[in-house]
């Protein structure tokens, strides 16, 4: 068992590395959201921000869309053309993504500062493509509410770990020092 682990020992260290970012960002995440009262269907601070971002990205483009807060749930309503198309929940702020790219990245981290800012940057960028995701969403739905579930279970659920995928690549190839260092040996 213990060649087994030495001859392993990169994963084994990646892999508590991995949970071990993840499951305390996790916790702080989780001690964010206690913050918000389930009772009274408070929403998060940041779900907020993304509902609005995403209504100003739809009117930017044209359409005439409108939130509010759902009275009966921790949620915003999201109206296109004065019809109620989604909810936008804590699920849909793609924060939990976030953190499951940002613990991979630090799994593999390569210095703090060039860690830190592609973390940084991989953050912003998944931000906004989950809003962009979001308008597609809003729109597609408006236009073919029969597909949701195609659209919103698959479609674009893929679009966004798709992201964060490619992002691990560019991370591992380009960045964090791993793979040639690995290759060398």
């Amino acid at each position: 068992m213990i060649d087994f682990i030495k001859s392993n020992k990169p994963f084994f260290v990646f892999l508590a590395k991995f949970l071990s970012i993840y499951l305390g960002m996790s916790l702080l995440y989780a001690v964010y959201l206690n913050r918000y009262d389930s009772k009274t269907f408070e929403v998060d601070s940041f779900t907020k921000q993304v509902s609005i971002q995403t209504k100003n990205v739809l009117v930017f483009f044209g359409e005439d869309a409108a939130i509010s807060k759902h009275p009966s749930d921790a949620s915003y309503k999201l109206a296109l053309n004065g019809k109620f198309v989604a909810r936008v929940i804590e699920g849909c702020n793609a924060l939990s993504v976030m953190i499951l790219f940002a613990a991979f990245v630090f799994a593999f981290s390569a210095t703090f500062k060039k860690t830190s800012l592609f973390v940084l940057f991989g953050a912003i960028l998944i931000h906004v493509l989950n809003i962009f995701r979001i308008v597609l969403l809003t729109l597609a739905l408006y236009h073919y509410p029969e597909h949701k579930e195609l659209l919103h279970g698959t479609i674009f659920p893929l679009f966004i770990y798709g992201v964060v995928f490619l992002l691990w690549i560019i991370w591992l190839t380009k960045f964090s020092g791993y793979v040639t260092k690995n290759i060398a040996e």
